[in-house]
């Protein structure tokens, strides 16, 4: 019996079927196997560690610098007197010599990058030379000074120096530290150093009382006053003789 094309073609239909069954599962096999990515909750994104912020290293403060020009400072040459033990007291103009307060700065170390101005002033006879600068910043206190006296001595001409050539002393009420003479200075040479606070300044001269009257005539920090002494009865009177105060070339 011959087959008829229809015959052979029936079968078709149900495969057809069956085929495009099993591609439409199989695409939805394929679609359920990758898993929808999560959307953030509210509570996800709240509690997100946020990125530290970068810590910035405190810029440090500059040191002071040695000042290498010197301007007019009233007020410090105004400290000075006209005249000293009945002698003139000459300032030299500012614009009549060449130092710095960097220069003169340079005998007190770190405190003398902080000296701002300059004055230089001088007795011609008996003969005297007086430093005065003024301090930016902290005041400085005249025990301050000590690890500068031998640099200050030879800032004006004094060699070989060392600690033990000074002492601190009582300058009619004014603090300060002086070099009597000995084998290194002049006959009757004696070297002061001080400071007020904001001034600093730096007396050579060859007639103490010369010095003196300049010292007591600027600004200076006041000598401690000294200490009772036990033995003092209620009446004044004292076991001994009153001690007196320290002079220079009492030590050194």
């Amino acid at each position: 019996m011959t087959t008829s094309r229809r015959a052979v073609l029936r079968p078709a239909g149900p495969v057809a079927l069956l085929l495009a069954a099993t591609m439409t599962l199989a695409a939805c096999t394929a679609s359920d196997d990758v898993p929808p990515t999560p959307e953030p909750t509210p509570t996800d994104v709240a509690t997100a560690t946020p990125e530290p912020t970068p810590t910035l290293e405190p810029t440090p403060t500059p040191e002071p610098t040695p000042r290498f020009t010197n301007e007019p400072d009233d007020e410090l040459t105004g400290l000075l007197p006209e005249t000293v033990a009945g002698a003139p007291l000459v300032v030299a103009p500012i614009d009549a010599f060449a130092l710095t307060p960097g220069d003169f700065g340079s005998a007190y170390g770190e405190i003398g990058n902080r000296f701002a101005s300059l004055a230089l002033a001088y007795v011609e006879q008996p003969r005297l030379s007086l430093y005065a600068a003024r301090v930016d910043g902290e005041p400085v206190a005249t025990e301050d000074l000590e690890p500068h006296l031998a640099t200050a001595g030879r800032y004006v001409g004094i060699a070989g120096l060392d600690r033990d050539s000074w002492e601190l002393v009582d300058v009619d009420g004014t603090l300060a530290w002086a070099r009597p003479e000995d084998n290194a200075t002049a006959a009757g040479t004696i070297i002061y150093t001080w400071s007020s606070g904001d001034f600093v300044f730096l007396l050579i001269g060859v007639n103490d009382e010369t010095n003196r009257a300049l010292i007591a005539a600027l600004p200076g920090e006041p000598a401690p006053t000294p200490t009772p002494d036990p033995t003092q009865s209620p009446g004044g009177s004292r076991g001994g003789s009153p001690e007196a105060s320290p002079t220079p070339g009492a030590s050194g």
